[in-house]
């Protein structure tokens, strides 16, 4: 029998019991499919005292996770501990140094940092796998890296954060506001206490990164990604988009144009509803990648838990054990170019648009004059409610339309005495 791959791990949260529970429940699975055994030799976590599902006694337990780098019993290290800079970041660059593999679930470390960390794994000869970082356990990286890897990838697109999606389709069924929603996303545990890096996009903007790297052969670039969440979505946006048969989706959105260049943007989108994207519902989340030999590959399924998480991570490291060795991105560091990214102000699409006003006579006229003289032909208008001096919503959708053209619409109306708020701006992507 080989001799068996021995893992330390770091951080024993939701992730590193699953992957425990795994190895011990599944040894003789995990040792059929990785062609040797794998074993856990060391964990490390903030506290060891910690009741937790599993047993981890009869382990090594590391008090400094960062001593994991350099323990002679451990050939892979499992960075399980989460954020981009400090512990996390020392731990991956020393573990790679010391020519140890690295397997994490850390999109945001790989978003900021994966440029470096991808130089450091290839100029020791050793694997950063990062499967359970993108959509849980959807074999997204998987996919893009080595299933279309005979293609030219024109677009990579999808729902990446569960929480919000989850969100998105009870305020749908049930008509309640964010924050209802938000609250008991909160209680059943599918949103953290600050929920921002959730529902303002940032957790689904780090995986549209790293998804765009690999689809083009880019360097990571996370601070050229336009991000906006859902905060500003209402029941009112959700009603209407019903009506024009829509669904409303946090997509996040990767496009290579015929030019070269690359937009990448990650926002809510009116998605029709007969559309795939469109029917992925509650905590699912769906990655499609548009190829010119595969046409459209759609992989679908749960995007976070213990049990999909930890069941990307042992993927990674089946590979690992069976010599498997491939790029961080897809193809040697020397080939990662610097993204030239479209000015998003170019783009056209078609819109939804959202104005509060004040119900008074002149309203519509001047929203209709200001569309007029930036060349933005409406679609479709409708007003959600009739009360005299008191506020309603406007809503329109346009026919194709420049980005900073609709921009420069929303200021415009924004200035205006009869407007109440800021409008809700999304654009309507058919996704085809």
């Amino acid at each position: 029998m080989p001799q068996a791959l021995r893992l330390g791990i770091a951080g024993l949260g939701t992730v590193g019991v699953g992957v425990a529970k795994i190895i011990q429940n599944h040894a003789d699975l995990m040792t059929a499919r990785a062609g040797r055994p794998i074993e856990i030799s060391c964990v490390s976590a903030r506290d060891p005292s910690k009741k937790r599902d599993v047993d981890f006694s009869s382990y090594e337990w590391v008090a400094d996770a960062r001593d994991l780098a350099s323990k002679d019993n451990v050939d892979v290290v499992l960075e399980l501990i989460g954020g981009s800079e400090g512990l996390a970041l020392e731990l991956v660059k020393s573990a790679l140094e010391n020519k140890k593999h690295v397997v994490t679930a850390n999109k945001a470390l790989l978003a900021h940092h994966g440029y470096e960390l991808a130089q450091i794994a290839e100029k020791n000869g050793v694997t950063l796998a990062y499967e359970a970082a993108v959509a849980g356990g959807i074999p997204a990286i998987k996919a893009l890296r080595e299933g279309v890897a005979a293609n030219r990838i024109d677009a990579v697109y999808g729902i990446l954060n569960g929480t919000c999606n989850y969100m998105l389709t009870n305020m749908r069924e049930t008509g309640r506001d964010f924050d209802v929603i938000l609250k008991e996303a909160q209680e059943m545990g599918y949103a953290e206490a600050d929920p921002s890096f959730d529902v303002d996009g940032i957790d689904a903007g780090h995986k549209l990164c790293l998804l765009s790297a690999i689809a083009f052969g880019t360097k990571p670039d996370f601070a050229n990604l336009q991000m906006t969440g859902i905060r500003k979505i209402t029941p009112t946006d959700i009603k209407f988009a019903q009506d024009f048969g829509y669904r409303i989706k946090l997509l996040g959105i990767a496009e290579r144009t015929k030019d070269g260049s690359i937009m990448q943007l990650l926002e809510p989108c009116l998605v029709p509803v007969t559309n795939p994207v469109g029917v992925i519902e509650d905590v699912y989340n769906a990655v499609y990648i548009d190829g010119d030999s595969v046409d459209t590959v759609l992989v679908t399924g749960r995007g976070a838990g213990e049990g999909p998480t930890a069941s990307a991570v042992m993927a990674d490291v089946i590979d690992i054990a069976w010599g498997i060795h491939i790029p961080t991105f897809g193809v040697p560091v020397e080939q990662l170019k610097d993204p030239d990214w479209m000015n998003l102000n170019d783009t056209h699409s078609h819109y939804y648009l959202r104005i509060n006003v004040l119900d008074q006579a002149g309203v519509m006229a001047e929203i209709s004059t200001i569309l007029r003289d930036l060349q933005i032909s409406i679609e479709s208008m409708s007003q959600h409610g009739r009360d005299p001096g008191a506020e309603v919503s406007i809503v329109l959708t346009t026919h194709e339309a420049r980005h900073g053209d609709m921009v420069k619409a929303c200021e415009m109306f924004a200035a205006l005495e009869s407007v109440v708020n800021e409008p809700c701006l999304m654009r309507v992507e058919t996704l085809e």
